[in-house]
């Protein structure tokens, strides 16, 4: 796991996936997959609970050499937005799983662009705690962006470096604020994210 995965005092913390109780999950394995590059998205993907894509209205996307990076404000409330043609998503399936695939500006079905593109998430209820599963980290970097509805920007978390695990988040002193987040990464090979674990535990009386 990432050094300081336990630390905390910032607007967000990563923590240990185990102390979280989230009761809704998106697993990708119901929908449209397809082995190697994978079933390719080039429009937004919604489903039950999330909407997925690159990154929102009034963003734009740049590179770091093959790998997207997202700049700019979104526009209030916050609108998801699918990438270029061929730039978008991909859903893969591999080793018994599937998990949902980010596509660089190198383009569908190149492998160059395959886990470096952007993947946005918008929440249909805000947040204040959620995971997922990385997948394919080979010790690189990934960049989560956690935002309010209205688009200003909560903060920002770093996983350094990345590999096969979960990473869990919580937003501090609990506040549900959490309306969309974009996963960006600088990893050798790209990542895909699984597992979207999200919701908050019923109230027990």
């Amino acid at each position: 796991m990432p050094t300081g995965v336990l630390a905390c005092g910032a607007p967000v913390c990563l923590v240990n996936p185990e102390s979280l109780l989230l009761p809704q999950i998106i697993t990708f394995d119901d929908i449209q997959s397809g082995g190697g590059p994978g079933f390719k998205v080039d429009d937004i993907l919604p489903l039950p609970g999330a909407t997925f894509g690159e990154r929102f209205a009034g963003q734009m996307v740049t590179t770091a050499g093959t790998h997207d990076q997202i700049e700019g404000a979104p526009f209030g409330p916050l609108t998801m937005m699918p990438g270029a043609a061929g730039q978008n998503l991909s859903v893969v399936r591999f080793g018994g799983t599937t998990v949902l695939n980010g596509y660089g500006t190198a383009g569908y079905p190149k492998r160059e662009a395959q886990g470096e593109g952007a993947i946005a998430v918008l929440f249909d209820e805000n947040q204040s705690a959620l995971a997922f599963d990385l997948r394919g980290g080979e010790a690189g970097v990934a960049m989560v962006s956690f935002m309010r509805r209205d688009g200003s920007l909560i903060g920002v978390v770093p996983i350094d470096p990345t590999g096969e695990f979960t990473v869990a988040f919580a937003r501090d002193r609990g506040i549900d604020d959490i309306a969309g987040i974009i996963v960006t990464n600088t990893d050798p090979q790209g990542l895909a994210i699984d597992t979207l674990r999200f919701g908050k535990p019923p109230e027990i009386s």
